[in-house]
């Protein structure tokens, strides 16, 4: 190995430079003539000095042309510049609802629920005689995440030292929904507003009917029948027997508005249930629950408030994949919403499909503002006399379309002054509650925000009527039906629909504040 390297390294071996030849000397003495040649080309060239210039600058050109002619070369060898591109244009299309979302999967509990009677015991009712202390500012509670009861839409309007103690600093911009979850609170807002200790019991017995109904999967069903603890001893089954996602959506409301959740309250496992049921129909459909916009506006509603109410991380994509859907299927050119995807709109889905946006935006999903600006044009299709009335899918003055059409101006900014916002509410309060459950939600919600006399008249009238409404024996204990069921949609959702409206109307007093207990609409979300 070593003799090869040395081979290969001539400039290293002296042995393989070259010696001198024998026949010519290393040095050579210089002889006379070679003196003589010398002295005699000194001569000359001190004797010719114009040969001399012409010679060197002949040798100047010379050098010159051989630079000039590498300089050249070395230009032909450099890299050729870069060819110019020619522009490029991203196009992006938009994707299709809720693309993002495609590989989120939803957790599955692998326990079923437990049985209803496990747990209905677990609630106590508070003793109404007990001595509240009452944050000071807590008339200016602001409006829970809530389903079709949305107030203020302000951050900063209660204590939340006191008001959130039960339940954290959570649900975006929802931070007055302490009012819900902590009991002392709520029972103060029972008490001032209008409440009774009877229309609690009825609450409470009613959260107790929707737990013994709750399916063996966690959802509920329209088709009592269906259920097994059940198993028709009920009456008044809803004709929709095939819709899983309303019926869930109206059950679990109710408890989201008395403060319960998966997290809080004593039903937490049956709600881990029934929210992972309409979850993962959600997921699964990528927004779209399959049973058209009326259960599409429900389902974005519940899933939105339960994730602002507990920030609870697997809510997020679910409510936000529902949002989406909700605003992908408004009609995008009246504004509305109908029974199926970007059909031409009518007020009684569009009511619905409002507040699902609305309880987006209170739990800092994305809400498009387009969707906002296109709802107020829908309604301005459909209002009568400047506003204080509103008709199904044009100019009218409908009573339960009219209480829809005015809840949804309060919510898009309405004062509590404007003129045809008050000659709506005169026509509410005149007219009165009814055997309408769909009416009586809305109409309630509006009266409840602006206070005063024709509060206290309405809800006197609507809290008795449906206490004394209520079953109270049997198996249908703690529902209603008889009395209400027989208008508007009672048939449709039977049973389950009426004794959710029915509960929701009973808890209006904690779900939130008036809006117009201070004047605080949000800026995010109005016309």
């Amino acid at each position: 190995m070593a003799s090869r390297i040395q081979e290969a390294d001539p400039l290293s071996d002296p042995s393989l430079k070259p010696a001198p030849s024998a026949a010519t000397p290393a040095l050579k003495r210089p002889t006379d003539r070679d003196t003589q040649r010398k002295t005699e080309a000194s001569t000359v060239a001190v004797k010719s000095p114009q040969s001399g210039l012409r010679n060197h600058v002949a040798a100047s050109a010379l050098s010159m042309g051989v630079h000039i002619i590498v300089l050249l070369a070395m230009a032909l060898v450099v890299s050729d510049p870069p060819k110019e591109e020619k522009p490029r244009f991203i196009v992006s299309t938009a994707p299709e609802v809720a693309e993002e979302f495609e590989e989120f999967e939803v957790e599955v509990p692998l326990n079923q629920p437990e049985a209803a009677q496990d747990v209905s015991d677990a609630v106590v009712m508070p003793d109404s005689n007990v001595d509240v202390q009452v944050v000071s500012n807590a008339t200016d509670l602001d409006a829970a995440p809530l389903s079709v009861e949305l107030t203020d839409f302000s951050s900063e309007t209660a204590t939340s030292s006191d008001l959130l103690s039960s339940v954290g600093a959570i649900g975006g911009k929802a931070t007055g929904i302490g009012g819900r979850s902590n009991p002392k609170v709520r029972q103060q807002l029972v008490s001032t507003g209008g409440g009774t200790p009877q229309s609690e019991a009825a609450v409470e017995a009613a959260l107790k009917w929707f737990i013994n109904h709750q399916l063996p999967d966690g959802s509920w069903s329209f088709d009592l029948t269906r259920c097994p603890t059940c198993n028709g001893q009920c009456t008044h089954s809803g004709i929709m027997k095939g819709n899983t996602a309303g019926p869930t959506a109206l059950a679990i409301l109710p408890f989201l508005g008395r403060g319960y959740t998966q997290l809080e309250g004593p039903y937490k496992k049956q709600l881990e249930y029934g929210l992972n049921a309409l979850a993962t129909k959600v997921v699964a459909g990528k927004g779209n629950a399959g049973e058209g916009c009326y259960v599409q506006g429900l389902t974005g509603i519940c899933l939105s408030e339960a994730y602002a109410m507990t920030q609870d991380n697997r809510l997020q994509l679910p409510a936000q994949l529902a949002i989406n859907y909700v605003m992908a299927s408004q009609d995008p050119a009246g504004g509305g919403w109908g029974y199926s995807f970007r059909a031409p709109g009518d007020t009684s889905i569009f009511g619905w499909n409002l507040v699902a946006l609305k309880s987006g935006h209170l739990a800092y999903l994305a809400v498009d503002p387009l969707s906002v600006k296109r709802a107020v044009g829908f309604l301005e299709s459909v209002q009568s006399d400047e506003g204080s009335g509103y008709g199904y899918r044009g100019p009218g003055n409908s009573p339960a379309l009219s209480a829809v059409g005015l809840l949804s101006r309060m919510y898009l900014g309405w004062k509590k002054d404007h003129p045809a916002l008050e000659r709506g509410l005169d026509r509410l309060a005149k007219a009165g509650p009814n055997a309408n459950l769909y009416y009586d939600y809305y109409a309630t919600q509006v009266l409840h925000h602006v206070e005063g006399e024709r509060w206290t008249a309405w809800n006197n009238k609507m809290r008795d009527s449906l206490i004394k409404a209520q079953s109270t024996t049997g198996h249908e204990a703690g529902s209603w039906y008889e009395g209400f069921g027989e208008q508007s949609h009672g048939a449709h959702g039977g049973r389950i629909y009426c004794t959710s409206l029915a509960t929701m109307i009973l808890e209006v007093y904690y779900r939130h504040m008036p809006i117009y207990s201070q004047q605080s609409v949000d800026e995010d979300f109005k016309e």
